[in-house]
């Protein structure tokens, strides 16, 4: 077996790979707001995004990186043919620079290998290792914690070679702590602003949603507009590390609450036809700090009035996998329609849809369609260009 370690930092001078997952789709904006951070060689993949970066770019990801869902620092990289090979990748590994005996981790592999058709295995494997490394040091073995592990630990089993993670951020970085609940259907938080980014929309106009739900696009909307850092209100499981700079973190998360922008000079619009659905976004947009930012109304997309004409319409319609069905479902397709052609004149409209027989309701023709994936549902994200009254 080839064992390589890929970075082991003294004064946080040096440069780490990183591997940043992201929903299917939108690799393409990640890779931009990577770039824009200071990342280095950065390379899209299917569902995630490489590059290299310093200790500070890896934070910067934490705190900025609205597309993306978790930033794994590599720290480890072999060749494994088998348990034994694995097993002896990360017992030659240094843990306890980065942990002591009395904290936890977890392990989650991913990939593919062919002597781990149960991932749970690989994953098993590796925990035995480090947890056996501390115990023929300090004679006690680190706990494990499945929920909230102090050292969050990701195998990833490639064609070649075997790469140990350790993830940055802890929890997914979808969850910014602004939605109050599970919503029936909620449109992830990161899938969200990554259209958005992936969007014409230049972030100094007129964004609206009619058909908002819980209001995901238009929070998100309003976060980017104003600059407001999407994990500035959370922790991060590298603030539990012992080679955590606390300093730098600290300078980074002022730096991010002095760029928040308290005004802007337009306004995100949502509306929705659920009373219910609407209570829920404004209390996102409230725990997301952007309740003066942004405005909602209760209104059926067949009737909805926008109060100015918008110049980008973010929407994700029912598409009968998740909410809406019959006659219903497609009289609101007809409807978004309707609105698009009657009351957006001008706009440039982005729709996500999971089902291709209800594109047709609505009338118009695509000018574009992009795949992504929103969940487990293979949908695309079509364009639409309205015309000028």
């Amino acid at each position: 077996m080839a064992l390589r370690l890929v970075c082991i930092r003294g004064a946080g001078a040096m440069k780490s790979p990183y591997h940043v997952p992201c929903p299917r789709g939108v690799e393409d904006a990640l890779a931009e707001e990577l770039r824009a951070l200071g990342a280095d060689d950065v390379t899209v993949r299917p569902g995630s995004v490489d590059c290299v970066g310093s200790r500070e770019t890896g934070y910067r990801a934490c705190l900025w990186v609205r597309s993306g869902i978790r930033v794994q620092e590599g720290l480890v990289r072999g060749d494994v043919a088998g348990a034994d090979d694995l097993y002896d990748l990360a017992r030659g590994f240094p843990w306890e620079r980065f942990m002591d005996v009395d904290q936890t981790l977890s392990v989650h592999a991913t990939g593919r290998h062919p002597e781990f058709n149960d991932l749970r295995y690989g994953g098993l494997v590796v925990k035995d290792a480090v947890v056996d490394r501390f115990r023929d040091r300090e004679g006690r073995r680190p706990s494990i914690d499945r929920q909230t592990p102090d050292l969050p630990l990701r195998v990833h089993f490639g064609e070649r070679t075997t790469r140990i993670y350790r993830d940055l951020a802890g929890q997914s970085l979808h969850k910014r702590g602004w939605r109050p609940i599970q919503v029936k259907s909620p449109l992830n938080e990161a899938l969200a602003a990554g259209l958005l980014l992936l969007s014409t929309w230049d972030r100094g106009s007129t964004l609206l949603d009619p058909m908002c739900g819980s209001g995901t696009f238009v929070v998100e909307a309003a976060m980017i507009a104003s600059e407001r850092a999407p994990g500035l209100g959370r922790g991060f499981a590298c603030e539990r590390w012992k080679d955590h700079d606390r300093a730098l973190m600290e300078r980074l998360r002022s730096e991010a609450r002095a760029r928040a922008k308290p005004t802007l000079p337009f306004t995100l619009y949502g509306a929705d036809r659920h009373h219910g659905a609407l209570q829920l976004a404004a209390q996102g947009a409230l725990a997301a700090r952007v309740q003066d930012l942004v405005c909602f109304d209760q209104a059926d997309v067949r009737t909805f009035e926008p109060s100015e004409p918008p110049s980008i319409v973010m929407v994700n319609p029912p598409y009968g996998q998740r909410l809406g069905e019959g006659e219903d479902l497609i009289e609101s397709w007809r409807g978004l329609g309707k609105l698009l052609r009657e009351r957006c004149p001008g706009a440039t409209a982005y729709i996500l849809s999971g089902e291709p027989e209800l594109t047709r309701h609505l009338g118009m023709k695509a000018s574009r369609k992009h795949p992504v994936m929103n969940g487990p549902i293979s949908c695309r994200l079509l364009r639409y260009e309205i015309r000028g009254s």
